[in-house]
């Protein structure tokens, strides 16, 4: 699950691929100036930040590291440096469209849900700052083992994802999944978290509010106001967006606000998490160069309860892939991606997840719908630029200090910007509901028990827990976290009720949801959009038996090859993007 500050991607993508195309300044495969590609990838960096940030962040309460502004800073350049590698793979080898590769949302709530079993409850002493001695063996071991569990069922639930790209059956999982399935899906990755953003905000409200209406007032208000910036040749202008200077501008406030003392300098005091220096030593503490490796935090250990609830999470997280493709072609002037690309680019996100369980980002990566939407933004849509912004993820990683710093963001900066992107998340899941047909009881029904049974359900099971002992332990855990889970719950009933109770393909929204292709897709472009590079796809994927791979395409015999055109229109199923 991504959020999106700049939702572009959805309007954009539905409109005339032509009209976008000609609107575009570099297409998927022009390279613009070298100085372009850097500014450029610095802005799409710019945009995934919030996301990456906000992830660990999240994490760190669960995983007893609240009171160690250190390691939450070498998470933050952990989850850095691994998106930097993943975008990398995902441009070169996998979908090859200019789309960014980061943290998702969606492998957060089964995460939690793991983390609150009652073996992985944070010891009452790490609650205390004052108890709390971060270079003690007992402490490190303490969140190293929560990590290392998290690291094992994230690595595990990625074999699934790599599996079902590199084995072609995500279009067969597509074939059952509609509307009425993402929307309560993604509705509650974001709604069972209310009580984190509450809590974060709640730490100084007038400092989250400002950071609210800044946030507000740059990504929406003034979302159309770029600043320009000079390219290679005077008639080509692109455009730089200002998404996180609502922030920036907040902290300084509260910078401002310490120094002159205006905040209290009281722990116990309503207002004291709004100062800028309560983690001022961690910037002190930071290394300039710290290099992340798998297996930093240790061996990861595996539990069947964690791998089930982490494979909800990947599901979702696919779906919503797909549609990002599609939408991600149409704004970078690309044919629509064909069935070989899809299955590349979701095996290689599978890949992605299993690297970042190695290195320890207590996430998985997914593609990234805020930076599609950049896209529509500066009307760059070179992969080049992506690949630079990969490279800006990769070598920031290295950097402690980096890391450190956002570590440091005051608790209701966090609270402002939770808020927002959650409220996003949630109208995100509900927007599906447009193609379906919702003067319809039945798809009213099956929406509203699927989120309410998704909220009643988890919470239940939360205060009950022992009613569901079977005296098995690890069945017991496996139950608990699933059904603890609201995203698996009512994705769970939305599936199957959707797929058993009678309706039309329009009724159920699938006949709105999937458009077909209106353009004709050339085959030669589709060839170099979408081969492999470094003459991998002419020497590899040229063999007779090798086009048979879900990974390779299958190129039409010369009698077939005029029945082209058609066969891609009825192929190329446009799932709109969810974007985020």
């Amino acid at each position: 699950m991504r959020v999106s500050l700049d939702p572009l991607s959805l309007s954009l993508s539905l409109k005339d691929p032509g009209k976008n195309c000609s609107t575009l300044v570099y297409s998927v495969t022009d390279i613009p100036p070298w100085y372009l590609c850097i500014l450029l990838g610095i802005q799409h960096y710019l945009t995934a930040l919030g996301g990456l940030v906000a992830i660990p962040l999240i994490l760190s309460k669960e995983l007893c590291l609240q009171h160690d502004p250190l390691t939450q800073g070498h998470l933050i350049s952990t989850i850095f440096f691994v998106s930097g590698i993943c975008t990398l793979l995902q441009v070169l080898f996998g979908v090859r469209l200019p789309i960014l590769q980061g943290g998702t949302f969606a492998f957060l709530t089964p995460s939690l849900a793991m983390l609150s079993l009652p073996n992985w409850r944070c010891p009452a002493w790490t609650q205390n700052a004052s108890q709390v001695n971060a270079t003690s063996p007992e402490f490190i071991e303490v969140w190293q083992s929560r990590m290392r569990e998290l690291q094992g069922a994230i690595m595990v639930a990625s074999c699934f994802q790599i599996f079902v790209g590199f084995s072609g059956l995500i279009g067969f999982l597509m074939r059952f999944i509609g509307p009425l399935t993402i929307a309560p899906t993604i509705t509650l990755v974001a709604l069972p978290l209310f009580n984190s953003a509450g809590d974060e905000a709640g730490s100084h409200w007038g400092i989250s509010a400002m950071a609210i209406f800044f946030i507000v007032l740059f990504s929406q208000y003034l979302k159309n106001v770029p600043v320009p910036l000079p390219s290679y040749q005077g008639s080509r202008k692109c455009h730089f967006s200002k998404v996180l200077l609502g922030l920036a501008i907040t902290w300084l406030i509260c910078f401002a606000l310490t120094v002159t003392n205006a905040f209290p300098s009281d722990a116990a005091v309503y207002g004291y998490l709004a100062r800028t220096d309560i983690k001022g030593d961690v910037l002190s503490q930071a290394p300039w160069f710290r290099f992340p490796y798998p297996g930093q935090w240790g061996v990861p250990t595996i539990s069947l309860a964690g791998i089930f609830g982490i494979i909800a999470g990947v599901i979702s997280s696919m779906v919503e892939s797909v549609g990002d493709y599609y939408a991600c072609a149409r704004l970078s002037g690309a044919p629509p991606p064909p069935k070989h690309a899809i299955n590349r680019g979701i095996g290689v996100e599978g890949i992605g997840c299993l690297l970042a369980g190695a290195w320890g980002t207590g996430n998985g990566t997914t593609s990234y719908s805020e930076n599609v939407g950049a896209l529509g933004i500066t009307r760059v849509g070179s992969r080049i630029v992506i690949v630079a912004g990969g490279c800006v993820l990769l070598v920031i990683g290295m950097f402690g200090k980096v890391g450190a710093v956002f570590a440091s963001i005051p608790t209701p900066l966090i609270g402002g910007l939770l808020l927002v992107m959650f409220g996003i998340i949630t109208a995100v899941g509900v927007s599906n509901l447009q193609y379906v047909d919702m003067n319809s009881s039945r798809n009213l029904f099956i929406f509203g028990f699927s989120i309410y049974a998704g909220l009643a359900i988890p919470n239940w099971v939360n205060k009950n827990s022992q009613v569901l002992e079977t005296g098995i332990l690890q069945l017991d855990q496996v139950i608990r976290v699933l059904l603890t889970t609201g995203m698996f719950v009512g994705g769970f009933l939305a599936f199957i009720l959707d797929n058993t109770i009678p309706g039309s393909q329009e009724e159920r929204g699938l006949l709105a949801w999937k458009e077909t292709c209106q353009e004709e897709c050339d085959e030669t472009r589709v060839l170099e959009v979408y081969s492999l590079p470094f003459g991998i796809g002419t020497k590899f994927c040229t063999s007779f038996w090798v086009q048979y791979l879900p990974t390779c395409p299958q190129r039409l015999s010369g009698s077939k090859r005029k029945e082209e055109p058609k066969s891609l229109k009825q192929e190329n199923t446009v799932y709109v993007s969810l974007s985020h």
